[in-house]
């Protein structure tokens, strides 16, 4: 009998998840259906650059249909919620959509109003953030306008869409101010609710010292609170301050609202409890989740839900079966992470291993690892073909496996 698969979510994972199981599955055995409330797939790596010119907005945005697989049914409509017990999706109209497997990737939100003061006086102007279309032009707009003064890039709390972009960002504006010959009249600071750089122990010394390198302060364990646009001041729950002439904020994240009205289905902050190594939903063990709506403990990134993909493709394809899930994700997970001046270092690793010092993929002849290199900042100015090309269409790229390679890193 034909099967249906629904997948929520038509951004990088929902999209290379359907075009892969329609390669495996004839569309005589299975139905693919994926719902989105829109039609604009936005590549957010490229949100990074658009503040300071590299990248146009008409670049950064493709049709979200247009990306999947003939065979694959497109469905653009808001989602109310999931009633798992009924296996069916319930849309913003009422209708209901049934189902024999639900994926659900439909990825992270910003919160900014959930921060005293971060949407009223001064945002859009003194205020930015450029984890959206609409707040990188914004951005962009007060960098043009920005003379000199207090710049501070201040992410208010975790988890957030990859962790590394504000770090990229205080790199980059370093890189900028110095090409606009304003580095000596700006005070360049990161603030972050962490205790250090980033996550994790030797990438965030690494970070840390490039952070000092190029000048950039930075404030650990800021839990931001309020936002005072006017006054020009962050304040911390432990009533600290930091003031700024210019501030770029990273807001708080959750996932996506219709989570929280499904029982039973998300967390507190609506992301999806799922096994961190199969991906099956708690809440079920017809329903999957990955990419940022996955409640896992590795980065919300594109390349893990990259490299998520094909477990939940192949775990899908078993309980179509009647089997159990088998397929493991290991928590794989790397970054590109853009320093300026033409370079960029590279990040890799897992659940169990953290970022090191080596080469990727390949030991001999890869990209190296946390050493800002001209190799990888043209790594990462060619990701956007391969992103549209091969990622999304579901290829397999050469060289480039699910599992994290355990060859080619120093301090094993």
């Amino acid at each position: 009998m034909r099967k249906r698969i629904v997948i929520l979510g038509a951004g990088t994972g929902g999209t290379l998840v359907a075009n892969r199981l329609r390669r495996l599955h004839p569309e005589d055995s299975a139905e693919i259906v994926v719902i989105d409330q829109d039609d604009e797939h936005v590549y957010q790596p490229g949100l990074l650059f658009l503040p300071f010119g590299p990248a146009e907005a008409g670049d950064l945005v493709r049709s979200r249909h247009g990306r999947l697989r003939r065979g694959v049914e497109f469905r653009q409509a808001p989602i109310d919620r999931v009633e798992t017990g009924a296996q069916r999706v319930v849309l913003g109209d009422g209708r209901t959509v049934g189902y024999d497997v639900l994926v659900i990737a439909t990825g992270a939100v910003l919160l900014p109003e959930e921060t005293e003061g971060l949407t009223g006086p001064g945002w859009g102007e003194k205020v930015c953030t450029f984890y959206d279309l609409q707040g990188a032009l914004a951005l962009r707009a007060a960098l043009a306008r920005f003379a000199g003064g207090r710049l501070v890039v201040a992410v208010v709390d975790m988890p957030i869409k990859c962790p590394v972009a504000p770090l990229e960002f205080a790199f980059l504006a370093d890189w900028h101010l110095r090409r606009r010959g304003l580095r000596e009249r700006v005070e360049l600071t990161y603030v972050t609710p962490l205790d250090a750089a980033f996550t994790r122990p030797v990438a965030a010394g690494a970070l840390a010292g490039l952070l000092a390198d190029k000048g950039v302060g930075l404030v650990t364990e800021f839990g931001t609170a309020a936002v005072d646009g006017p006054g020009g001041r962050l304040v911390s729950y432990d009533e600290r301050e930091v003031g700024f002439d210019l501030a770029v904020v990273v807001p708080a994240h959750g996932g996506a609202a219709y989570v929280g009205r499904s029982p039973g289905l998300g967390d507190e902050l609506n992301f999806v409890p799922v096994d961190r190594h199969t991906l099956q939903a708690a809440a079920a063990p017809d329903v999957f989740a990955l990419g940022d709506a996955a409640g896992v403990p590795t980065s919300k990134a594109g390349s893990v839900a990259h490299f998520e993909g094909a477990a939940v493709v192949e775990n899908v394809t078993r309980v179509l079966a009647g089997r159990p899930p088998a397929a493991r994700f290991d928590g794989h997970a790397n970054c590109f992470v853009e320093t300026g001046h033409g370079k960029a270092l590279l990040l890799d690793f897992n659940y169990d291993t953290e970022p090191l010092p080596g080469r990727y993929p390949w030991a001999a002849a890869g990209l190296p690892l946390l050493k800002q290199s001209r190799l990888n900042h043209l790594g990462k100015r060619a990701f956007p073909w391969l992103y549209w090309h091969a990622l999304l269409p579901g290829r397999d790229l050469p060289g480039i496996g699910a599992d994290m390679p355990v060859h080619g890193k120093k301090g094993r």
